[in-house]
């Protein structure tokens, strides 16, 4: 293996994704050298990923990318990359809320940060958004301690129970909470007609529409939606065309390519009673419907950062998303998505009548898979 370069990782699930954690003092300096170790690790461009650890699913190729901080008050940096598939790309646009549950695992593990028992909170800084989240892992004899819980919707077994809590979340990519200034903007689309979508950056940029104006019902699977090439032609539209409205593209046709993770594109509905498997619902249970794309794909859960802004959405009068909710008032927001159910708390003010969204919390599990060597 002489001709093959060693890269140490550890390999956590976070939520409902997993990938990839590595030391950034063991990447390659230079930007264009890491991304490639990356790709090489993951085995992209390759549809099935044959000749890495992706797992030909963009849930599944993700990377952290982790050091300790210099910055006062913080623990640890930490730098998201959403690994393309079918193309030599790697996307630090956003952030991924799934994968921030592991950066704690990982920076105990590593011996980056002093513990404490039972909770060991970890202050982790986000390059991605320039935003603070804080995690709260439990800890016994000095290690991440693993419960036997009810695993979360969309995960089969259990893991480390955690919280994280997103400080100050408004404006990760574009300074604002409603980047046009508006709780809805006109779209028209390409065949004419005029639909109304919220533009709403919390964690990370999203496009809301509600699914009936586009002719969607609001509880499509993943394997239904791949099946419908002009829902996702049209999604890919909405969600290009807001790229395009809020500044990350100076052409909506560029956005595929040149912003394919930012904004997300999430469509959503009233509560009804779900009898389908894989889960049963009464719509007085939760407060909307949400579905999520990641990477032109329908998100086979729901992205905590996608999920995160959907949640705020909800509290924020007139949005498309607050116009399907029910009982926002406090703050409390359980989404069904097509995995089950997802709950944030949502902490928003008033002040001189601006809106602010001080605090976002979400608890999830995250386990550690394996620590070990990959050869790139």
């Amino acid at each position: 293996m002489e001709n093959l370069t060693k890269i140490p990782i550890t390999y956590i699930r976070g939520g409902t994704s997993k990938g990839a954690f590595i030391l950034e003092e063991n990447l390659p300096k230079s930007q264009q050298e890491r991304d490639l170790a990356i790709l090489t690790l993951y085995g992209s461009p390759d549809k099935r990923q044959i000749d890495g650890i992706g797992g030909a699913d963009p849930l599944t190729s993700k990377v952290a990318i982790i050091k300790k901080s210099n910055r006062k008050g913080i623990d640890v940096d930490y730098t998201f990359g959403q690994v393309a598939i079918n193309r030599p790309y790697v996307d630090y646009k956003s952030n991924c809320g799934n994968m921030s549950a592991g950066v704690g695992l990982f920076a105990i593990q590593k011996g980056l940060v002093k513990t404490d028992e039972p909770y060991t909170k970890i202050k982790i800084y986000n390059t991605n958004t320039k935003k603070t989240i804080e995690s709260t892992i439990p800890v016994k004899n000095g290690k991440v301690h693993y419960l036997s819980v009810k695993p979360p919707m969309g995960v089969p077994s259990t893991g480390a129970v955690l919280t994280l809590g997103f400080h100050n979340p408004a404006g990760s990519k574009t300074g604002k909470l409603l980047p046009t200034g508006n709780p809805t903007d006109e779209l028209i689309l390409p065949d004419g007609k005029s639909i109304e979508v919220s533009y709403v950056d919390v964690t990370t940029p999203s496009v809301f529409v509600n699914a009936s104006s586009i002719g969607l019902s609001g509880i499509e699977t993943p394997d239904e939606l791949e099946s419908n090439k002009n829902a996702l032609e049209l999604l890919e539209y909405i969600r290009s065309k807001g790229a395009e409205r809020i500044g990350l593209v100076d052409d909506y046709r560029d956005a595929t390519i040149d912003s394919p993770s930012v904004p997300k594109v999430i469509y959503v509905s009233e509560p009804i009673t779900l009898d389908d498997d894989p889960f049963r619902l009464n719509k007085n249970e939760y407060q909307l419907i949400g579905r999520a794309m990641s990477m032109q794909t329908m998100h086979k859960a729901f992205a905590v950062t996608g999920g995160i802004c959907t949640a705020s959405a909800a509290v924020i009068e007139g949005t498309v998303v607050n116009k399907v909710t029910r009982n926002s008032n406090d703050g409390k927001i359980t989404i069904a998505h097509p995995s089950g159910i997802m709950n944030f708390e949502i902490k928003k003010e008033v002040i001189d009548g601006e809106t602010i969204i001080s605090e976002a919390k979400v608890q999830r599990t995250a386990k550690i898979i394996l620590d070990g060597t990959a050869y790139v």
